[in-house]
């Protein structure tokens, strides 16, 4: 693999840091099974098609897949080959995501992008012509110096290449990175909404739905990992690097029943590669006052009301009267509306999502 990580072995490490996970999803001797498998970070596209068809089947080896799981893998257009989606395809992938970014030549350069807008739109249309149950394409907004008219271009483009699935997020300075270190200008909050708004207008215009904060979908075509995810579902990290979120069997020892856990795994490639030492690096119970805000920072991002009832069977404890008086309260600001079976997202409360989670921290 590019960069000097030999695959084949990397291949195996991943395959047995699944098979030391799988007591995390197993119940009575009975293995939970998986609905959606999404291989990223990274460029998993730059694996061979016999390195993908051997992790794929090493998965389903070991683990029940349900015969309609979502397995979607991630791609850069700088690394999309007709040959090798083919393979892919034929190995397990039914769905691509593809990292556009931008069609602007100068907005790659500036976001450190290997690919250029030819290459971005070649990678769409070959996700289209392979037959695929379904493909995203990343797209962002509030680039630096971007303003409007250039990010209604760029969304405009992405729109006319129809994908059935549309990620459309802001783009965020994030720690250890090149624009943390040296902040480039970005467009003020004014320009930021304005472009929200009027890219929310275009995507629904085109048939798209809004069902995720930054993410947009045909009708049907919704990312079911996005869906699990954000419903504070189960999902197993397996890979370097990579997290986890495990709601543990009620038959596991000296743990209360429902008890959840967050899985970190060892970051450096180096490290998760050594046999002296385990995939794992961190685990860590999601303490009881945290269940509230981790639920609803996870289930206001999707648009879908979310039922009452899921909060205990999501966290296994039922609201506090603190907590209840936060939802009242976000009731007040009109961030949420709420009736007796459900709490729903409102206009104010998606673009006020930050002040609405502060009221649970």
């Amino acid at each position: 693999m590019k960069g000097g990580l030999p695959e084949s072995e990397y291949i195996s490490h991943v395959l047995d840091d699944l098979m030391e996970d799988l007591p995390l999803i197993t119940n009575n001797g009975q293995l939970r099974e998986v609905s959606s498998i999404f291989i990223g970070g990274g460029t998993p596209s730059l694996l061979s098609v016999a390195g993908m068809q051997r992790l794929l089947d090493g998965i389903a080896a070991r683990i029940p897949l349900a015969a309609s799981a979502e397995i979607t893998m991630e791609a850069n257009p700088g690394t999309v080959e007709a040959d090798k989606f083919i393979g892919f395809e034929k190995a397990g992938i039914n769905r691509i995501s593809i990292g556009v970014q931008s069609f602007d030549e100068q907005h790659l350069k500036a976001l450190g992008r290997i690919h250029d807008p030819v290459q971005a739109r070649a990678a769409v249309e070959l996700a289209k012509r392979l037959g695929l149950r379904s493909f995203n394409l990343d797209l962002m907004h509030g680039l630096p110096n971007q303003n409007v008219a250039d990010a209604m271009l760029d969304l405009r483009e992405a729109i006319a290449l129809a994908p059935p699935h549309l990620s459309w997020y802001q783009l965020t300075i994030e720690p250890n990175t090149a624009f943390y270190s040296k902040p480039p200008t970005l467009p003020d909050d004014d320009i930021l909404w304005e472009i929200q708004e009027r890219g929310h207008q275009l995507l629904t215009e085109a048939g798209y739905e809004q069902y995720e904060i930054s993410a947009y979908a045909k009708q049907g075509q919704q990312c079911q990992h996005n869906l699990n995810y954000w419903r504070y579902g189960d999902y197993l990290g397996i890979g370097c690097g990579a997290h986890g979120k495990i709601t543990m069997p009620p038959s596991t020892p000296a743990l209360p029943a429902h008890t959840i856990m967050r899985t970190v795994k060892v970051k450096h490639p180096k490290g998760y590669m050594d046999f002296t030492r385990a995939y794992m690096d961190k685990v860590s119970q999601v303490e009881s006052d945290d269940l509230a805000f981790e639920f609803f920072m996870n289930r206001f991002r999707i648009m879908e009301a979310c039922p009452k009832a899921q909060f205990a069977k999501n966290t296994g404890r039922e609201l506090t009267n603190i907590e209840l008086k936060h939802l009242e309260k976000a009731q007040t600001m009109k961030l949420i509306s709420s009736n007796y079976q459900e709490w729903q997202l409102t206009a104010t409360g998606k673009r006020y999502l930050n002040s609405l989670l502060d009221l649970f921290v």
